[in-house]
C-alpha cells in the first residue's frame, strides 16, 4: 500500500504511464537481496538490475524491517519525524524504480549519476508535496537538511563517493531554485511544468538545466 502511493505520487507529478506495480519487483529477504548482489554493499534500499541482449531483470530490495515499519506508520497519511527516515528510504527505492523502468520502456539508457540526482530532487519534492498535501508547510530548514551536511557511506569507494557528492550537489543546486515554487501562492501549473520537462532531459542537458539556474 505504502509503496504503490508513493509510485502514485511520483507518477502523478511527473507525468508517467507506468504499467509495473513496484509491488510485483519488491524483494525483501537480505539474504537473496546479497547473492544477487554478492559485491555490493549491505543497504536498506537496493535497486538491483541485470542487463542481458537487450533484456532487463529489476528488483527493489528493502528491509524488511523498514517495509513492516511504514505499513504501521505510514507516511503518506501522516509524515513526521517518526517515520521521515524510512519515508526518504522508500521513497528513493521508488524513485530508482520509476527512473529506469519508464526509461528502459523507451529504450533509452540511464548513467547512475542521473538515477542519484532524480532521487535527490524526489526526496526534496516529494517530502514538500505531501506535507502540503497534509496541510503543513513547508519547513524552511528542509533543504538545508537534506543538503547541507549529507553523510556519505564510509564504504563508498572514490568513484561511488564522487558520484553521490556530484547527485547531492547538483540536486541541492536544482531544488534551490524550485523553492520559491513551492511557496503557497505560486502556480502548481509552472512547477509540474518545470519538474516534467527537468525529469526527461538526458544527463548532460540535465547538468547545463541546473547551472544556468
Amino acid at each position: 500500500m505504502v509503496l504503490g502511493q508513493l509510485q502514485t505520487l511520483l507518477s502523478e507529478l511527473y507525468a508517467l504511464d507506468v504499467r509495473y506495480d513496484v509491488y510485483d519487483f519488491l524483494l525483501t529477504d537480505a539474504r537473496l537481496a546479497a547473492a544477487l548482489d554478492s559485491d555490493g554493499r549491505h543497504l536498506d534500499e537496493k535497486l538491483l538490475i541485470a542487463e542481458d541482449a537487450g533484456e532487463a531483470a529489476v528488483a527493489l530490495y528493502l528491509d524488511a524491517e523498514l517495509v513492516r515499519r511504514l505499513a504501521e506508520n505510514n507516511p503518506a497519511s501522516c509524515l513526521s519525524q517518526d517515520n521521515l527516515e524510512d519515508f526518504l528510504t522508500a521513497l528513493e527505492g521508488v524513485s530508482h524504480f520509476l527512473y529506469y523502468v519508464w526509461n528502459a520502456v523507451l529504450e533509452k539508457s540511464v548513467t547512475l549519476l542521473e538515477m542519484e540526482l532524480q532521487a535527490e530532487v524526489d526526496k526534496f519534492i516529494g517530502t514538500a508535496l505531501l506535507l502540503r498535501q497534509q496541510g503543513e508547510r513547508l519547513p524552511a530548514n528542509l533543504h538545508s537538511c537534506l543538503f547541507d551536511l549529507p553523510k556519505f557511506d564510509s564504504r563508498l569507494g572514490p568513484a561511488e563517493l564522487d558520484r553521490y557528492r556530484s547527485a547531492n550537489r547538483y540536486a541541492g543546486k536544482y531544488c534551490m531554485k524550485l523553492v520559491p515554487q513551492l511557496s503557497s501562492s505560486a502556480d502548481p501549473a509552472a512547477l509540474r511544468n518545470e519538474l516534467c520537462y527537468f525529469y526527461r532531459l538526458p544527463q548532460p542537458a540535465k547538468l547545463q538545466h541546473i547551472e544556468a539556474a
